[in-house]
């Protein structure tokens, strides 16, 4: 899962504010020495970290006045000397800080509505990230000594009903703050988690205009209009790429009565669990007619990784990938964010479904061919 908490540092964000209020911070600093450096950023038009301003410890404490800001941005402190950083927003509104050396994650920020808002979904994320992580440390033990399929299918469904739960905290924060700029950057974690684009589209209307202005929200919309070209009912946008042996391999010379083309990778771990009913779907019906095509977003390093995983999961259908990993081109055609994804074409290459996985798979390429 891609969240917004490992990848918040490379985003510019700008949002208008009706009210100047002034812009100060202040705070604390347990257990740091006289005349160390703390110094205040914020990501510019490149994306790019820049420092704006710096202030000294003085016993444990510190306040700086800065500019008032016209846009809101994502800014963070950091301590000269101390790896990691501390979050916040821009905004003309006095901030305050609680910062704990040893453990910046720990810090707390307050002072003003939009870093409420930011700090309340950082936290949901930290939250969700720590339950992901203990339940796919208990998915690997029992893949380690076991490969019971009930025992697997238990924890898949626990796996599911937690991004379920994360979507329906996402939605509820955008409904509930439509001005706030935060809520673009939940939106975009919705497309990285594999929203659907009719739900994007939808909570994308809910934003307000000032917020539909922001670099990231015209970004997002540009990323939806594209994703609309690969909505079921569309054609499947035609590509060629490079399988194992280095041929080159088209779309449009693989397809079957029925095509599935997979989005994957030798790291994804919810890929390779899933591979296992893939391989039984395609053992059971290609000879009927139903082909795939896979698409690996690996590596340019791990080429020996990705050909492992196709011989260890016994991935006998075509396999495709450029090795770019995200940059992977075909992924970006079809608008890939988070794997495993997944695209069913009829036999006239129309999209029919998409992101089916279990017995939803195999019911609907049995519902095709029988056709």
């Amino acid at each position: 899962m891609k969240y917004l908490f490992l990848i918040v540092l490379s985003i510019s964000l700008t949002s208008c504010q009706e009210d100047t209020n002034g812009y100060a911070i202040s705070g604390n600093v347990k257990n740091l020495e006289n005349g160390k450096m703390i110094y205040v950023s914020s990501i510019d038009q490149n994306n790019q970290p820049q420092i704006i301003d710096s202030v000294l410890v003085e016993n444990e404490k510190f306040s700086l006045d800065l500019a008032e800001v016209e846009v809101s941005g994502l800014s963070f402190l950091t301590i000269k000397g101390v790896n990691g950083n501390v979050m916040f927003i821009s905004e003309n509104e006095p901030i305050k800080f609680e910062i704990y050396k040893d453990s910046l994650d720990a810090s707390k920020v307050s002072g003003g509505k939009e870093n409420q808002i930011f700090y309340e979904y950082l936290n949901h994320l930290k939250g969700l990230n720590q339950e992901m992580m203990q339940l796919r440390m208990e998915m690997q033990q029992m893949a380690t000594t076991s490969r019971d399929p009930e025992s697997m299918a238990r924890f898949q469904q626990k796996e599911l009903e937690l991004r379920e739960r994360d979507m329906v905290f996402k939605k509820k924060m955008i409904k509930e703050n439509p001005a706030a700029y935060v809520s673009v950057l939940v939106l975009t974690d919705m497309q990285s988690m594999g929203a659907s684009t009719s739900e994007l589209k939808e909570h994308y209307e809910m934003l307000s205009e000032e917020m539909k202005q922001l670099p990231l929200a015209k970004s997002l919309k540009s990323g939806l209009d594209k994703r609309s070209a690969v909505e079921i009912g569309s054609k499947a946008p035609r590509f060629t790429g490079p399988d194992p042996a280095g041929n080159q391999l088209a779309l449009e010379d693989l397809m079957g009565k029925v095509t599935l083309i997979d989005f994957w990778a030798a790291w994804c771990r919810p890929c390779r669990i899933e591979n296992p009913n893939i391989v039984r779907i395609y053992n059971k019906y290609h000879d009927h007619g139903f082909n795939i095509i896979g698409v690996s977003l690996d590596r340019g390093d791990q080429r020996d990784r990705w050909l492992q995983a196709i011989e260890e999961d016994k991935l006998t259908w075509p396999q495709i990938s450029n090795l770019q990993f995200w940059d992977e081109p075909i992924a970006q055609l079809y608008g890939v964010r988070a794997i495993p994804a997944a695209f069913i074409l009829d036999e006239n290459g129309v999209i029919v479904a998409t992101n089916l996985r279990g017995d939803d798979l195999e019911n609907k390429v049995k519902e095709l061919l029988e056709k």
